[in-house]
């Protein structure tokens, strides 16, 4: 199996800048933002806001309770990304790779976050993660409906 890609785009009318902040410098913060998808986010190593950081995540998705511990692999400000790899959790049952890219960009008067997953399946009877990207989907929006109502 190789290594494949999958992306979704999703316009937000709350500012890029929060946005991506959010993700790079307070990613702890994201659960009481989206409380019925993200419950809990805790560093475990390093400085939140720096690459090599890891963290620990609680989540609800395709109607289980799932984990993951991710390494914050880059934060790229020019390209305005962070890249998160799963080192253990429930992916990595289904995916022996899965690193997950969030960027946000401006395109004329939309603001546009997009989610990239690069992943690796451990057999041709895995299914592709169109369930995950449509959980990002779900988690921009709440973040999106919160950032508007401050």
């Amino acid at each position: 199996m190789g290594l494949s890609s999958k992306t979704i785009q999703v316009k937000i009318k709350s500012s890029c800048d929060v946005f991506l902040e959010l993700w790079k410098t307070n990613p702890c913060q994201v659960p009481t933002l989206t409380p019925t998808t993200i419950q809990n986010c805790q560093i475990r190593e390093g400085e939140v806001g720096t690459i090599g950081s890891i963290l620990f995540w609680d989540y609800f998705h395709d109607g289980k309770h799932r984990v993951i511990k991710t390494l914050t692999q880059d934060l790229d400000e020019a390209k305005k990304s962070v890249t998160f790899k799963a080192l253990e959790g429930d992916l990595l049952e289904l995916y022996k790779t899965f690193v997950t890219h969030v960027r946000v960009d401006t395109d004329g008067s939309n603001n546009l976050v997009t989610w990239t997953v690069e992943y690796e399946k451990l057999n041709p009877n895995v299914p592709d993660p169109d369930t995950l990207l449509e959980f990002y989907k779900e988690v921009t929006k709440d973040i999106e409906t919160q950032q508007l109502r401050n």
